[in-house]
């Protein structure tokens, strides 16, 4: 059997592997630091292949850049073993739920999501720190030592006391302002990145103070020409009136997709929704209608438009001519899809009916447009003040209708509904407030997954004083109050009860494994035969490493079983069986041969004795031979 890696995915090699692909003369072999030979890229060689012209160093090019830009590209791709574990106690209906809460910080979770979740999330939409002086920025370590980044970072005097809040506050008083902003963001995104799928779209919420910055580093990593839109939201009403000079009342929400897009369409809201305020006889099929002229100036002449046509004995000619030809236009006269309306000098106007629902029920969709006027900023405050009985336990939060708007976008036609959303800067989890709603309107099966930094809140602030002593703490409260009342709601639609309004608690940890099951080279030979599990870890603290190893979606469905006296993890319909505990008999591993799993993986030495080890691959071969066996 083979060892499972248990750590996050390893981009560098991943990367030097599709190069090798393409350009197998410029990969050759190294030692590693550890004198074991590994792939290495021969850039020289490399570079010949791509361009006869190579660029010098020093040579002047258009580039963005910044202090530490290299230590924050390497930080992106450097693999985590830190894990994920769950929190049964802190989840809702943790066992059929397909939505995941994930609490700790974002660079390793995403780095621990990457594998697992590599293309598959649909759309990711952040509301980021904005360097406004008053943000938390996340002091990362750029791949340096624990001593050295000690050392460095001034978290820690000279007798080990430490002197700076690990979340500092990224103060304009920082010389570093905007560089430590940058650090910060540009790993984040360069994940996030490879997680969205090929048709997926990122929405980004930032304000002046980085805008102009935020739009090089999505330009460089999402690639200009997938900059679909800069968006200028306003976002509050009422504002100012002390404010020396003009009033700040917008946002920006920068929207960048993976791959080039095609086509991007909404539902009608707001102004363009109010003008659908007609009704005729068909209103119980295709809703309320608007119309528009049919009289056009704009076209060059043609002759096949220009025709006259007969309303109630009046003969009706065009100023000039007719958008549609004679033929459409006696059809949808003929199906009532024209309005007539007489003028005071006896003349009729002629208007096109459109209608909110075409013939197939479907809503009529639009096209966004790149400046929003509302929902608002005090919308979203009062949004979470009405869920949490009318206490401030979270302000200035993001209206969810402004998310369920961009959720609701269809790209490049297509209208699926069930995909997955993420927000790994989730805050008071609006994000999921918004995909539950959604879901409930219009019958979807959209996931969630959220991440967030457990930041403490202030102990003189309603949300601590409340119960709330960090910001997770005031997410999922959130989702729970707002999922049972999303649902009491819409009580008399039909197939609410199926509604997800769950979540699975995942928190950020060190590795299951101790430190020899990585680097077993460092340590002594018997220090290789001690158990090389954590021991205050459990079995399904172990299952969801393995799940993160194998690309198993965290949501996948988790049955356990009693198999010969010992617990067994059934996954995804025994895609994964799992089982953890010692003394493991020949007598469990020929049941769970029979389960037929597409892997198994157990702990490495569990066995109840040798012949348990001489005869686990005869037993599979019987039984189950093309299982992939595990240890670990």
């Amino acid at each position: 059997m083979d060892k499972l890696k248990m750590q996050s995915l390893d981009v560098v090699g991943s990367n030097i592997k599709k190069i090798q692909q393409l350009f197998p003369n410029c990969v050759t072999e190294r030692l590693n630091k550890d004198g074991k030979p590994e792939l290495a890229i021969d850039f020289e060689k490399l570079q010949a292949e791509l361009s006869n012209e190579i660029i010098v160093e020093g040579e002047e090019r258009y580039q963005f850049t910044w202090p530490d830009k290299r230590a924050a590209n390497r930080l992106a791709n450097t693999p985590t073993t830190m894990t994920l574990r769950p929190c049964r106690e802190e989840s809702v209906n943790f066992d059929h739920t397909q939505n995941l809460y994930i609490e700790g910080d974002n660079l390793d979770v995403l780095k621990a999501l990457r594998e697992t979740y590599l293309g598959k999330v649909k759309m990711i939409y952040i509301d980021p720190p904005y360097n406004t002086g008053n943000d938390f920025v996340y002091n990362d370590d750029f791949a340096q030592s624990r001593g050295e980044f000690e050392e460095t970072s001034g978290l820690f005097d000279e007798e080990g006391n430490q002197t700076i809040d690990p979340m500092q506050r990224n103060t304009e008083s920082n010389g570093r302002f905007h560089t430590d902003w940058l650090n910060m963001i540009y790993p984040r995104l360069k994940v996030a990145r490879d997680l969205l799928s090929d048709d997926g779209v990122i929405f980004i919420s930032i304000d002046d103070n980085e805008v102009e910055n935020l739009r090089k580093i999505c330009d460089e990593i999402f690639g200009s020409e997938n900059h679909i839109e800069t968006v200028v939201w306003k976002n509050k009403y009422g504002a100012g009136a002390k404010t020396v000079g003009f009033i700040s009342a917008h946002e920006y929400i920068l929207v960048y997709s993976k791959n080039t897009i095609t086509d991007l369409t909404c539902e009608f809201i707001g102004e363009e929704r109010e003008k659908y305020n007609k009704k005729d006889s068909k209103f119980n099929q295709r809703g309320p209608y608007r119309t528009q002229p049919l009289m056009t100036n704009s076209l060059g002449d043609r002759p096949n438009l220009m025709y006259s046509i007969f309303y109630n004995g009046v003969e009706i000619k065009p100023r000039k001519q007719w958008v549609w030809s004679k033929e459409r236009m006696e059809e949808a006269i003929a199906n009532d899809n024209v309005e007539f309306s007489l003028q005071k000098d006896g003349s009729y106007t002629v208007r096109s009916k459109s209608y909110l629902y075409d013939e197939n029920g479907k809503i009529r969709r639009g096209k966004p447009v790149s400046v929003m006027n509302g929902p608002f900023t005090q919308d979203g405050t009062q949004e979470v003040r009405n869920l949490f009985d009318a206490k401030s336990v979270f302000d200035f939060t993001k209206p969810s209708e402004l998310i369920k708007f961009f959720i609701g976008l269809e790209i490049n036609g297509n209208n699926s509904r069930d995909y997955i959303i993420l927000d790994f800067f989730s805050g008071s989890a609006t994000t999921a407030h918004a995909v539950m709603q959604l879901n409930a309107e219009d019958g979807g099966n959209r996931k969630f997954i959220m991440v967030q930094l457990p930041e403490k809140t202030d102990e003189k602030s309603e949300a601590y004083k409340a119960g709330y002593p960090n910001i997770c703490e005031i997410g999922k409260e959130r989702i729970r109050r707002a999922g049972k009342k999303i649902k009491e709601d819409n009580k008399d639609k039909e197939g609410i009860e199926k509604l997800d309004i769950g979540f699975r608690v995942l928190k950020l940890d060190s590795s299951n494994m101790e430190d020899v099951y990585y680097t077993p080279q460092e340590f002594t030979m018997q220090s290789l035969f001690n158990e090389n599990v954590k021991a205050d870890r459990t079995g399904e603290d172990l299952l969801f490493q393995v799940m993160l190893d194998l690309g198993i979606e965290l949501s996948a469905k988790i049955e356990t079983q009693q198999i010969a006296g010992k617990t067994v993890y059934l996954v995804d319909d025994n895609y994964l069986v799992a089982c953890f505990d010692r003394d493991v008999t020949e007598a469990a591993i020929t049941e769970i041969a029979k389960l037929h799993p597409i892997y198994f993986v157990m702990r490495d030495a569990s066995a109840a004795n040798d012949n348990v080890i001489d005869n686990f691959e005869q037993l599979f071969e019987a039984y189950s031979k093309d299982t992939v066996r595990k240890i670990l």
